[in-house]
This record gives structure tokens, C-alpha cells and sequence, in this order.
């Protein structure tokens, strides 16, 4: 049995990795501030610890345990809404960073892995992007992360092994379907599933690169103790380009279910569209996903209903 901080595990994505390591009879600590998760949402056994990861009095409450893994999915997680706050939106997603990793260190942990962003990248051209694109972030919380990354590249000089991952759309059960500013298919989906109409805020035409929680998982569960992701940036996705206009026909489609849609302005720091290059992750960790947009929407779909 081993023992890692899963930060953020009354989070989607938290919650998913710390459930997977319960299973496989781990120990897990969590900080989370339950301020868009659910402490419903993290698994039993968790050692959890309410608040702030950028606060120092929750970080204390660690009391010097040595993990052998710090996994920092905690932090403000949406673009639009970094526009409220871009001060918190620092502290949440960057000192956050800084003070666990400072706490690895002077406790013997110097593995560390990083929720990063798509957003990183901001505008782009219509083409598969990969990790060694220009970084030209369109948001408060683009920049969080981007320094983050940054942070964490020069720490290795400081014997730190940190591995950022930049997931594109997540999406799949468990997501926070309350939260309509965070999130694209659970936007969608708990308005058509819910709502007399769907509102789009932006073109039909943007497009995204859409991957299953399950796979996130995957990959992160195979690169805790895998050396060759050490010091690295990772694109998760699919490859696979998405349209808004494509998305919402599908899930009308496996649902059964169809709404008027409404086009309304786009929101500060959204991008017209992205999707991922993946073949660096695939040829050096040799990472797949392993569902289709219609497999994972169909599971996501199934559970949605008996959730709203």
C-alpha cells in the first residue's frame, strides 16, 4: 500500500483518480474547499481535509506526512468564470502549486502531477496542436496554469519529478451537472435534459476536443511511477474535432430527447476552437483512449438521468 495526495477530490476529475486508488487498497489524503465539489463526492476512507491548498493552515494539517505522490487537481477550473476573480484565480491555481510542491519537498516527496489546460495554448489555428505550440492564453486562468507549468519546470532543477498534463473537455459521470459555467457537454446536457431550450453561448461552429473521464484516469494511474513521463508535458485528448453544432446533435440523438437552441455572445477568454495532438503521449507513454464520443455520451447520458 502507498500513500498519495489527490488534492480536489470532491471534484469530477479528484474524485474519479482518488476512487480508482482506494481500489487498489492505497491510502489518500485530499484538501478540498468544496466550493463547486461535493464532499458526497469523495470516497470513502479519504482522509480529507476542508479548505484551501494555497492556505497554510491546511497544508499544515498534512502533519509531515510523505506521500509518494502529490497529485494537484484542485483549483478553479473554468475560464469564464476566472474573469470574477482573477486574483483568486492566481492563488487557487498557481500558489497552490507552489506551496505542495514546497511541501513535497521538505517531506520526501518529489513526485508531483499537475492538472494543466488546453487553455494554456489560447487561439489557435484549425489543426491538431501539439505540446511545443505557442502558448498565447486567452484567460486569467490560461495564465495560472501556463505559470504553473513554469513553476514546476524550474523546480526540477531542485530534484522535483512534476508531470503537467493539459487535459482538453472532460467530461462523463460525475460531473458538477449544476454548474453551467463550467464544463461544455454538462452545460449542454443538463439543459436539454432539464430546460425548455438549450442556450449556446458563442457559434455552433466552435469546436473541442472531447475526452471520457475514464481515460484521464487511465492515464494518470499509468504515469505515477512511470519514469518516461518524468519532467514532461502531456496533451490529453483524442485528436478527434468536435463541433458544437456535431455535439449537440449527438447527444439529442442518443438521448432521445430535442430542444430549440439558442444562440447567445460568446464569454470572455473562450476559444473558437482546439483539439489535440496526442501523439507524443501515445509514442512515449503509450497512452490511447479507449471511447468514442458515442460510447462515453451514451454512459453519461444514463447516468444524467437518473441524477437531475
Amino acid at each position: 500500500m502507498k500513500k498519495y495526495l489527490v488534492t480536489g477530490a470532491a471534484g469530477f476529475i479528484g474524485s474519479a483518480i482518488a476512487q480508482r486508488l482506494v481500489n487498489e487498497r492505497h491510502e489518500v489524503w485530499t484538501i478540498d474547499n468544496l466550493s463547486t465539489g461535493f464532499q458526497a463526492n469523495i470516497p470513502e476512507d479519504v482522509v480529507f481535509i476542508k479548505g484551501d491548498c494555497q492556505d497554510k493552515d491546511s497544508i499544515r494539517q498534512l502533519n509531515g506526512t510523505k506521500f509518494n505522490a502529490i497529485l494537484h487537481f484542485a483549483g478553479q477550473s473554468s475560464g469564464e468564470i476566472s474573469f470574477d476573480n482573477p486574483v483568486y484565480d492566481l492563488r487557487t491555481n498557481t500558489e497552490s502549486t507552489l506551496r505542495l510542491v514546497n511541501y513535497g519537498l521538505e517531506n520526501g516527496c518529489d513526485r508531483f502531477i499537475y492538472a494543466s489546460s488546453m487553455s494554456v495554448y489560447g487561439e489557435v489555428e484549425d489543426k491538431a496542436i501539439s505540446e511545443d505550440h505557442a502558448a498565447k492564453t486567452l484567460s486569467f486562468y490560461g495564465v495560472g496554469k501556463l505559470a504553473s507549468e513554469n513553476y514546476l519546470r524550474i523546480y526540477e532543477s531542485m530534484e522535483l519529478k512534476p508531470t503537467s498534463l493539459r487535459f482538453f473537455n472532460v467530461y462523463g459521470p460525475g460531473q458538477n451537472m449544476r454548474n453551467l459555467r463550467q464544463g461544455m457537454v454538462s452545460i449542454f446536457l443538463a439543459q436539454l435534459l432539464e430546460n425548455d431550450k438549450i442556450v449556446v453561448k458563442g457559434s455552433l461552429n466552435r469546436f473541442r476536443d472531447l475526452i471520457f473521464i475514464d481515460d484521464c484516469v487511465n492515464i494518470v494511474m499509468g504515469i505515477i511511477e512511470d519514469k518516461r513521463s518524468y519532467r514532461g508535458i502531456y496533451n490529453v485528448g483524442t485528436g478527434v474535432r468536435t463541433t458544437v453544432k456535431g455535439l449537440l446533435e449527438k447527444m439529442m440523438e442518443i438521448s432521445g430527447v430535442c430542444k430549440d437552441i439558442v444562440i447567445e455572445k460568446g464569454t470572455l477568454g473562450d476559444q473558437k476552437g482546439i483539439y489535440a495532438d496526442i501523439s507524443l503521449a501515445k509514442s512515449k507513454l503509450g497512452f490511447k483512449y479507449e471511447h468514442s464520443l458515442e460510447d462515453g455520451l451514451a454512459k453519461m447520458i444514463l447516468w444524467a438521468k437518473t441524477y437531475l
